[in-house]
């Protein structure tokens, strides 16, 4: 048995493992510490929750302790980029937690928080900062920050931070990175096509995969309820009754969603708290303290959460709502059965989602157990949200992404508070516009709208599908007909034809 005292750490990095109770090395970690100290470039592929986290800090640490050198001021000798804010204060935890007794310095940078503080920190130099891509790019612009003494890149859930929406800031930040450097990414997924982009950015790089990418652990018993989107809320009442006082999360598509729900959940006598892009950093993190802490232990969020959310004890993940992009489900299950622990993961799945899941039973690689018997689908019924056609003046103007200024399918380049684009947007606007069914936009699944297209942007872009509750087959400010009525809407409404451009 391979055991930390084997893998060439440095003694105080080895001392702060034993601090915090570990001994044996998971398999991601067994096979990614030695690779790393040898400073090559690196693709780590493992399940949501085998310690990638310290397969990448812990040989970091070492590394820097090895090479003795200072970080001058306005620079830092290793990068690490995270997706969210959320992830990235988890990994600050981390480094400092295994960097306590190694003398190392370091900061962490997110925006949603003041500049001031990160600034000070920055003007004295640091050896590990840890950084989402929108506030670093700030930094480097204001000139607080520069990066051609860095020598070491991590990306962590690369393949989220190698979608379309955060490719110009990864470029630019890579570009700016000291040359030769050693660029490591880590992911539990890791998609062909984002491969490709991936090896743009590596040197020959060796991978490591300790399972089959996108293959959520065994540990997750997963199942599926069938419910008519109508009669989720009651269903998620229903599930959660044995559950009160164990620590569960909810995931949801849209932000005023996953409001809704910590509402209702309230009124039902549960303690739960609210997590999403349109609560500020103070918010997020009471409520993820309120999480930890037990006072609150239903959590519900959005998927900017499902990869930086890293608390132990979790034992139920909801799918109220399931995801557009199936490597997302990966993510949200990952939040349960973590450090040898099971969990159980719920998916509530209405008609029009069971192409969905059948997306993600074809990602998996297994069909998902049901709770219910699923029922026969209608004649001519979609299998997936449906997507209006887009016309110009009727079909509620697609390709956008969340705001009139937003670009198409590119993105924006300001990571978690600025992409602005269709495809990926990053972590403050991400529900807002992309394919990943936006809170206002994306390909398949508004907040206001039914089966049809995200209401301000994305392919399809109205305010109403066909069949959602506020919009019949046509949105209500665009679409065929233009009525907030329609057919399944919620009454013949007034005609409105203006058309979201």
């Amino acid at each position: 048995m391979t055991t930390f005292s084997q893998l060439g750490l440095a003694e105080p990095v080895l001392r702060a493992v034993t601090a915090e109770g570990y001994e044996v090395p998971t398999p991601i970690q067994a096979r990614a510490i030695p690779l790393f100290l040898t400073g090559r470039d690196m693709v780590g592929l493992a399940q949501t929750g085998t310690g990638k986290t310290a397969a990448f800090v812990l040989p970091l640490l070492t590394r820097l302790l090895a090479d003795n050198k200072k970080a001058p001021g306005l620079s830092c000798r290793a990068l690490i980029l995270a997706p969210t804010r959320e992830l990235a204060a988890q990994i600050g935890a981390s480094v400092a937690a295994y960097g306590k007794f190694t003398g190392l310095t370091h900061t962490v940078v997110y925006g949603g928080a003041k500049a001031g503080p990160q600034i000070r920190a920055l003007a004295r130099g640091v050896d590990v900062l840890v950084a989402t891509p929108g506030r670093l790019l700030d930094h480097m612009q204001a000139g607080k920050l520069r990066l051609d003494l860095t020598r070491t890149v991590v990306l962590d859930e690369a393949d989220q931070m190698l979608d379309l929406g955060f490719m110009p800031a990864i470029r630019r930040i890579l570009q700016a990175a000291a040359r030769p450097r050693t660029t490591v990414m880590f992911s539990a997924t890791m998609p062909q096509a984002i491969r490709q982009l991936a090896d743009d950015f590596l040197d020959d790089p060796a991978t490591i995969s300790v399972s089959a990418p996108s293959r959520p652990i065994e540990a997750i018993t997963q199942s599926v309820f069938y419910v008519d989107g109508g009669a989720k809320p009651e269903a998620l009442i229903d599930l959660l009754a044995p559950e009160a006082g164990r620590r569960a999360i909810i995931f949801t598509r849209t932000k005023r969603g996953a409001d809704k729900v910590t509402k209702r959940l309230v009124e039902y006598g549960h303690k739960a708290a609210a997590i999403h892009g349109n609560k500020t950093q103070g918010q997020r993190e009471r409520a993820l303290a309120a999480f930890r802490s037990g006072a609150a232990p239903v959590l519900v969020a959005t998927d900017i959460a499902a990869r930086g959310i890293d608390v132990d004890g979790i034992e139920l993940v909801v799918n109220y709502e399931l995801p557009n992009v199936a490597e997302s489900y990966v993510h949200r299950i990952g939040r349960t059965a973590r450090a040898g622990a099971t969990g159980r993961a719920v998916s509530l799945v209405a008609p029009d989602e069971r192409g969905l899941l059948k997306d993600i039973e074809k990602l998996t690689g297994k069909p998902i157990a049901g709770l219910n018997e699923a029922p026969p689908m209608a004649r001519g019924a979609a299998a997936r949200p449906a997507r209006p056609q887009q016309k110009r003046g009727g079909g509620g103007g697609g390709g956008g992404g969340g705001r009139p200024r937003a670009a198409g399918s590119g993105g924006g380049e300001r990571g978690e508070r600025s992409a602005k684009g269709g495809q990926g947007g990053g972590e403050r606007h991400a529900e807002r516009s992309g394919q990943g069914g936006a809170s206002r936009s994306g390909q398949g699944g508004g907040e206001r709208n039914g089966q049809g297209g995200g209401s301000r942007g994305g392919p399809g872009g109205n305010r109403g599908g066909q069949g959602g509750p506020r919009g019949g087959q046509g949105g209500s400010r665009g679409g065929p007909g233009g009525n907030r009525g329609g057919q399944g809407g919620g009454g013949q409404g007034r005609s409105k034809q203006r058309a979201e451009a």
